[in-house]
């Protein structure tokens, strides 16, 4: 009889956890230490030598780390996760894993505003290069691969105008490539799209948005699908060369699919030092386990309030795939068939004053910078986040005068309409 395989819900509150040994605690307990001791010299000498499994240092490893990095990269279908200290912390984790001073990688240019910032000056620092393409023009993606390019980045459902890249499309460009297809699925998170089974070999997740979910924590993760050769042509000396640091392991070939994982941990965790806390670790564990819950009450709220602001006299357009006009609605439909997610953007025509009245005069909704909490959150970009660019410049980062971002909660949807209503009013 075949084995039987766990559902989603299931394995959101099951995976990577069991009963603690010592004192039988259900919950998977904060381990918040520092070290751990070793059984003897050799036991010590074999962790060390990456000959044997176990806890050294919080900085590399730590238990509630590992419970939590076991579940993501169950719901996720991949190899082995890597639990970090943000979603940055995650990017720049994966990066010093692939690139050497003078390398490219190819990014999509609808990207969270952090990453472009990220990817435009503080990877310079390294020598790390970006090459910008356009999702809504894969031909892009191929056109600015060169010798040099080591990565291709794209977002799932992009940050924030609910942009869906075809994964497919551009994992086979990566592929031709030889090259591996890195996915931040934040917004979608794995109930609603599951970018390994589209052709991605590393998925990476801010934890702090819809995965912890409760606006409480900062954390990032790393996901190895485990579908990558990391020997190929000798690319990627940190996996396919002896490491020195290690008495000449080769990673790739001692630890196979799950090498890039390990990589991210012994060579970018243990020595650039963004580590995960254990309690960070615990509150967003706990938010994993109701993740099917949330996301699915998620969407459909934001499925009714965009629909809502569609026919609003004071709106001149909403940008939101779960929309049947949105031009994203067939991928939506193709990668994230329960729901194009929670975080939308619309157009006021009122232009900037009105975005300013309107954030001003909410009162159920947090008017803060950050996406993915169980309340509903508004901001208006042009007069906080991107006040300091021109209105050409706001235009061209999707964050004209007149947009307003969303993050829609998990509240009755009908309060979160009477509040943008009495808003709108307002505005």
């Amino acid at each position: 009889m075949a084995e039987h395989v766990p559902g989603f819900s299931t394995l959101a509150i099951h995976a990577g956890a069991q009963p603690d040994p010592t004192t039988g605690a259900r919950a998977t307990p904060i381990y918040q230490t520092t070290s751990f001791v070793f059984d003897d010299v050799d036991h010590a000498a074999s962790l060390f030598g990456l000959q044997a499994f176990g806890n050294i240092y919080t900085r590399i490893g730590n238990p509630t780390c590992a419970v939590l990095e076991e579940r993501i990269a169950a719901l996720e279908g991949g190899t082995a996760g890597l639990a970090v200290a943000s979603g940055h912390a995650a990017q720049v984790i994966v990066m010093h894993a692939l690139m050497q001073p003078g390398d490219e990688f190819v990014a999509s240019r609808k990207l969270y505003g952090g990453s472009i910032n990220q990817f435009n000056h503080a990877f310079k620092n390294f020598g790390w290069n970006v090459v910008w393409a356009d999702p809504e023009d894969i031909a892009t993606f191929e056109r600015a691969v060169t010798p040099k390019t080591k990565a291709i980045f794209i977002e799932s459902i992009a940050n924030p105008g609910g942009v869906i890249t075809d994964i497919e499309a551009v994992s086979a460009i990566a592929k031709k490539a030889g090259v591996p297809l890195i996915v931040d699925n934040t917004l979608a998170t794995p109930y609603l799209c599951k970018p390994i089974e589209y052709g991605a070999d590393i998925v990476v997740h801010s934890l702090t948005k819809f995965l912890g979910g409760h606006g409480n924590s900062i954390g990032g993760m790393i996901v190895d699908a485990g579908t990558f050769n990391w020997s190929r042509e000798n690319r990627y000396p940190m996996l396919s060369q002896p490491r020195p640091e290690y008495n000449g392991i080769v990673l790739h070939e001692t630890f196979g699919n799950f090498a890039f994982a390990i990589a991210c941990r012994v060579l970018g965790l243990r020595d650039i030092g963004p580590a995960l806390s254990p309690f960070n670790a615990f509150l967003i564990l706990t938010g994993v386990e109701t993740l099917p819950l949330r996301m699915q009450r998620h969407c459909d709220n934001a499925n009714a309030v965009s629909a809502w602001l569609a026919n609003h006299p004071k709106v001149a357009w909403v940008s939101y795939p779960g929309l049947p006009n949105d031009r994203y609605h067939s991928l939506a439909k193709k990668y994230c068939p329960k729901g194009a997610g929670a975080v939308f953007t619309f157009g006021l025509k009122g232009g900037y004053e009105a975005g300013v009245k309107l954030v001003s005069n909410v009162k159920l909704f947090s008017h803060l910078a950050n996406i993915g909490d169980t309340r509903s959150l508004i901001i208006h970009p042009a007069s906080t986040t991107h006040r300091q660019l021109s209105d050409a410049q706001k235009t061209q980062a999707g964050a004209g005068p007149d947009v307003v971002r969303l993050s829609i909660g998990i509240e009755d949807k009908a309060d979160i309409i009477a509040d943008l209503e009495q808003g709108l009013a307002a505005a």
